[in-house]
């Protein structure tokens, strides 16, 4: 393959994303998406070993639009040094988006003996997601970025909750959620109330969840954590706080406020079918059930899976963040690319994307996987 192999919605990189990223043009595109390295020496892989440095989001600010979104994903050990490095470089970090999940696989020593029982670390459960933006023009007002340049803002209505736990910016789509809803899962339902969903949906919160048994039981339905509010002109002093509100005939309206995970955004991890179509894989497991890290590490994944990437984030949830920061038909970068997660969800959400990786057979994988995307009709695209 070509150092950079160009289509008509997609454009890929081979090559140092620093190098890349200064030969763009300044204030080129409309938001960063990534999820670049965590320097953990996961599963020793050469690229994991450092953060990306000042100097590289340094060159990301420069090609970014003014009021431009970046989103870069992080781990817990080492997201300190991501973030400190992103703001270092001149960008405005405005929060912090948990991806909660309950597969992770917990990299532990454990002691064996007298110490039979204790080990070395904890189970992952979450990755934090650096959510910054570059300042708006001249520090103007963030209305007037938005006519200017189309950056700035985030777009909530596209974003909203559903009762199942899916954005409202998927349409005529039969997702996982509905299955997990059919389920049986007690899901929150939009209401009125003070305290209650819009019938739009909720307002997109900066946790995200993959629906598994071990995230919901951590958020359990709590009707009753909060009191009805009561309607009446009299106050008295623990009006609004936990307990009992109650104030004789005055009346009393629920806060709607009751509901499960299912109120945050939720997506699954990355499924096999999600990793490998386009790239095809194999039915025969590379591990037993109960693998060690070990054996995980040194298993053959390329035989397994024809994306043998080891760090596949779902497409789904790589299109929400895209689609919560990107105007309709932007163009989202992403400097670390990797086998395409982001170029995919890109396709599927009706952006234009440009993806840089370092190795030369991610980029293939990820070729093949975005134009599988790009080439499969829609039913209905978010922004047709």
């Amino acid at each position: 393959m070509n150092a950079r192999q160009q289509l008509t919605e997609f454009t890929l990189h081979h090559g140092d994303c620093l190098e890349m990223m200064r030969s763009m043009p300044d204030a080129s595109v409309d938001s960063i998406v990534t999820d670049p390295p965590y320097g953990l020496k996961f599963m020793n892989k050469a690229w994991d070993y450092k953060v990306p440095s000042v100097e590289v989001w340094k060159e990301a600010l420069r090609v970014l639009k003014p009021g431009g979104h970046l989103l870069a994903f992080g781990s817990a050990r080492t997201y300190h040094r991501l973030v400190v490095a992103i703001e270092d470089a001149g960008f405005e970090v405005r929060d912090q988006v948990m991806w909660i999940y309950g597969s992770g696989f917990p990299k532990s020593h454990n002691l064996e003996g007298a110490f039979e029982g204790w080990g070395s670390a904890l189970k992952p459960a979450h990755e934090p997601i650096c959510m910054a933006r570059k300042r708006t023009a001249g520090d103007q007002s963030l209305a007037m970025n938005m006519l200017e340049y189309g950056t700035g803002a985030l777009n909530i209505a596209a974003c909203r909750v559903e009762p199942t736990g899916e954005s409202r910016g998927r349409i005529g789509e039969a997702s996982e959620d509905q299955r997990y809803a059919s389920a049986g899962s007690t899901n929150f339902a939009a209401k009125p109330g003070i305290r209650g969903g819009a019938p739009e949906g909720r307002w997109p919160a900066n946790v995200i969840h993959d629906g598994s048994s071990q995230v919901l039981e951590a958020f359990p339905d709590a009707p009753g954590a909060q009191a009805m509010a009561a309607m009446g002109g009299d106050r008295r002093k623990d009006q609004n706080v936990y307990g009992s509100m109650a104030r004789g005939s005055n009346g009393m309206l629920p806060r709607g406020d009751a509901g499960s995970a299912a109120r945050f955004f939720y997506c699954a991890k990355a499924s096999r079918d999600d990793r490998n179509t386009g790239v095809g894989g194999s039915s025969t497991p590379a591990v037993t059930t109960n693998a060690t890290m070990r054996e995980r590490e040194d298993a053959d994944w390329a035989t397994r899976n024809g994306n043998h990437h080891p760090t596949v984030k779902p497409t789904k949830l790589m299109e929400y963040l895209c689609r919560l920061v990107t105007p309709p038909g932007g163009i989202v970068l992403d400097p670390y690319m990797g086998s395409g997660s982001t170029g995919k969800a890109c396709m599927r959400g009706g952006f234009r994307f440009i993806g840089i990786d370092l190795d030369a057979e991610y980029v293939r994988i990820a070729h093949e996987r975005i134009q599988c995307e790009a080439s499969t009709p829609k039913q209905q695209k978010l922004f047709s």
